[in-house]
């Protein structure tokens, strides 16, 4: 029996997170540019300590992604969802609290990280009130979600779906495992997990927020919109499905890439390398799949903006899933890792592939929003030329620079010492890359900025309609394949050999090698033919175009799919905690040190500065000894950091005399001669809270520092006395002023620390 239903859709929804996407575009762009100019000028960081590098650039990341990337996603979601399930959402009111509660946290943010308040992990920065306001409007956002996919009117979900539901659910379990944290006060906290552990889970978390937030909700929007923009269908279903479950086993775990080098065991780097160079077939299978279903739209491409857009959107995902994995190769890391080649890799994604496809999706969005055209084609045109041309100079301006810095960092001389023993060279070396960063991202903004007022007055010359569908709904009970035969039929088997043999891959020895590649090409023959034949379907239709139909079946096995690797990466860490070599056991920070790390981590320190000295020859002439896996053992949240704007502090302490250090926070260029670090003139007059102290040897405690009681109960007098100690020792070195109570001198104890239990 069919029955015609008319569907009015919610399209007030989109428009607002539409609009809140452009205006924190624009936003999160300008704090982009400003710190790009504050590491070409270091005279911007004007020594008001709001506005300084370290507060400003997790503003930045945290606007680009959460805000910007962020509203644009829900705005694409809301919209496509929708029409592909022909039903309006099921809560309007669950959608506004949605819409609310993210900008809310997106104003918590903005407010309290200029404030200094983080936790002191990238892309995890905020505070525990906030990361479980995130967590709760994530839920509503999912019960939303997933309460409209039961009462759709259309029973197969279309490609897209599946991307938004392994989004949802994966963002879900990556953002509650990494923000599980000890509560100090109303915005302070420490993470659970300590040195090796928690960079593990942390870059478990970035690696993937990147995947799961960054690229497989953007996919989900790829695939409906470009295909809508040119009036065709996807290029082939096929590749769809097996870019989509590929995608989705393999992303979650390539984490460990980001350490390799490093002191994480050797097992995990191997994995996690393994995976990322696996991840060139399913993203490549993506990326054609996406261009070529621009197959005979090239009058289109010459003259649309939105397909122009979008072609050169998927273009630089290519690219950037080209560059993630070749970046993962242990000899190609140890080059790139910590320099600026990174950043452009980053930026390449953001604005090439994220960036382009909001702008695509906005301009071909906002006319049907308010019924009217596009206010100018030819401005949206000019923006995307010259947008492209800040892109390119961006990342040019990175590549060349951050190659050049890593050639710098390991050139030796004839007799096999560095050739730049001084640091401050390879800075001084990258001063015009940095120029030309600053101008390309400038273009960008400008050209965003364009479209903003291209969109204004485009929705001014029209008014806000909502989208209606006349639906007709087959309501007579179907004929369905049980769940059992889906769930535990060949794909299964096949998957579970396709993950053996993945995991094979990473065992080292040639002929197992080439014999796993050779099953591979047998596994891949046989998938193939699955998704293509009707192997265990109903004999009309393919497994998988029955798996679609049962939205349920398929929301488990997407979260199977993310957990195995997650499981098999993360739980032997954190379950193993007596991994570190025996009788080596890091000296606990004293209650001073303590106070001096909440300072370092606070001003961002560990943006610039890496606590890390990898198993290279060149870092260990140039730092010291490689540093080991149980030296940051009570690192609570660690600080291996990921980037060298200033050198590697893992051993610093010791290195410089007391007096060394106070100059230098001071005023960083009477100590080094071309620096570009800010000054932070003003720790020397601010006060450390002592009383705090035993509250933060208590969590500390709670999470396997050995503090003993009577070390917490005598935290304020011993963080005094040692206190005095620093500044009678700076007075007598002829420091101005020398005040034990501040920050500074606090910060010093710290810095003095580092390395030490490893000399």
């Amino acid at each position: 029996m069919i029955e015609q239903r008319q569907i009015t859709y919610d399209d007030a929804i989109v428009r607002r997170f539409l609009w809140a996407s452009v205006v924190f575009g624009i936003v999160g762009m300008l704090v982009g540019v400003i710190i790009a100019s504050q590491l070409s000028f270091w005279q911007l960081n004007t020594g008001i300590q709001y506005f300084q590098f370290g507060r400003l650039r997790p503003l930045h990341t945290n606007a680009a992604i959460f805000a910007f990337v962020g509203n644009m996603m829900f705005a694409g979601i809301y919209y496509s969802s929708q029409r592909l399930l022909k039903t309006r959402m099921a809560s309007d009111v669950l959608s506004k609290i949605h819409f609310w509660g993210w900008q809310a946290i997106i104003l918590a943010a903005a407010i309290t990280l200029p404030l200094g308040l983080t936790e002191g992990k990238e892309y995890a920065e905020l505070e525990w009130p906030i990361k479980i306001a995130i967590a709760i409007i994530w839920v509503v956002f999912a019960v939303n979600f997933f309460w409209t996919l039961a009462k759709r009117n259309e029973k197969n979900l279309y490609v897209s779906l599946w991307f938004y539901i392994a989004s949802i659910l994966t963002v879900a379990v990556l953002h509650i495992v990494n923000g599980l944290s000890i509560p100090v006060g109303p915005f302070k906290s420490y993470s659970i997990y300590g040195g090796v552990q928690d960079a593990l889970v942390q870059w478990w978390y970035g690696h993937n927020a990147v995947a799961f937030f960054l690229t497989t909700p953007i996919l989900g929007i790829m695939y409906y919109f470009m295909p809508k923009a040119i009036g065709k269908p996807v290029y082939s279903y096929r590749l769809s499905i097996i870019h989509f479950w590929a995608l989705v086993f393999m992303y979650i775990w390539a984490g460990p890439h980001h350490l390799l080098n490093t002191a994480l065991p050797d097992w995990a780097q191997d994995l996690g390398m393994v995976f990322s160079i696996a991840l060139w077939a399913p993203s490549w299978g993506g990326m054609i799949n996406g261009l070529m279903t621009l197959r005979g739209a090239w009058d289109k491409l010459r003259t649309d903006p939105v397909v122009k857009f979008f072609a050169a959107a998927v273009t630089f995902y290519g690219m950037a899933t080209f560059e993630g994995p070749l970046m993962s190769i242990r000899a190609v890391n140890a080059l790139a890792h910590d320099t600026d080649w990174v950043i452009g890799h980053v930026h390449g994604g953001t604005l090439g592939w994220n960036g382009f496809m909001a702008a695509g999706m906005f301009y071909w969005l906002v006319p049907r929003l308010y019924a009217t055209k596009l206010h100018s084609k030819r401005a949206a045109n000019f923006h995307f030329w010259i947008g492209l041309v800040g892109i390119i100079m961006y990342m040019a301006a990175m590549y060349v620079g951050g190659i050049q810095q890593g050639l710098m960092w390991r050139a030796l001389t004839d007799e096999g010492t560095l050739l730049y023993p001084n640091f401050l060279e390879t800075v001084l070396a990258e001063r015009n890359m940095y120029y030309l960063r600053a101008l390309g991202g400038l273009l960008y903004l400008g050209g965003f900025g364009l479209m903003a007022w291209n969109l204004v007055k485009t929705a001014l010359a029209g008014k806000a309609v909502d989208g209606t569908a006349s639906v007709s709904v087959d309501t007579a009970p179907k004929p369905t394949v049980g769940w059992a035969k889906l769930a535990f039929g060949p794909v299964l088997v096949l998957s579970v050999v396709g993950l053996l043999l993945i995991l094979a891959l990473g065992v080292k020895n040639p002929s197992i090698t080439v014999g796993t590649l050779a099953a591979w090409a047998v596994f891949a023959y046989v998938a193939l033919r699955l998704v293509k034949g009707g192997i265990g379907g109903d004999g009309k239709h393919s497994w998988h175009e029955l798996l679609e139909g049962k939205a349920v079946l398929f929301t488990v096995l997407v979260l199977i799919s993310v957990l195995i690797g997650g499981m098999v990466e993360i739980l032997p860490t954190l379950l193993n905690k007596e991994a570190m070599p025996a009788g080596k056991e890091p000296t606990p920070y004293t209650a001073l040190q303590l106070a001096g790390r909440d300072v370092y981590r606070r001003e961002g320190c560990y943006l610039c500065h890496t606590q890390m000295v990898r198993e290279l020859s060149w870092e260990a002439q140039r730092y010291g000894k490689p540093s080991e896996a149980w030296e940051s053992k009570y690192d609570h949240p660690f600080q291996w950091g990921s980037k060298r704007i200033g050198p590697d502090l893992a051993r610093v302490g010791g290195k410089y005399p007391d007096l060394w250090h106070y100059r230098h926070m001071q005023d960083p260029r009477s100590t080094s001669e071309g620096s570009i670090m800010p000054g932070y003139a003003f720790l020397a007059d601010q006060k450390v809270d002592r009383a705090e102290l035993p509250k933060i040897m208590k969590a500390m405690r709670s999470v396997g520092v050995p503090y003993t009681d009577a070390a917490i109960a005598s935290a304020q007098a011993d963080a005094k006395a040692q206190a005095e100690q620093i500044a009678a020792g700076l007075k007598d070195a002829g420091a101005e002023k020398a005040d034990p109570d501040s920050e500074l001198t606090a910060l010093i104890a710290y810095l003095q620390k580092l390395g030490t239990d490893n000399k």
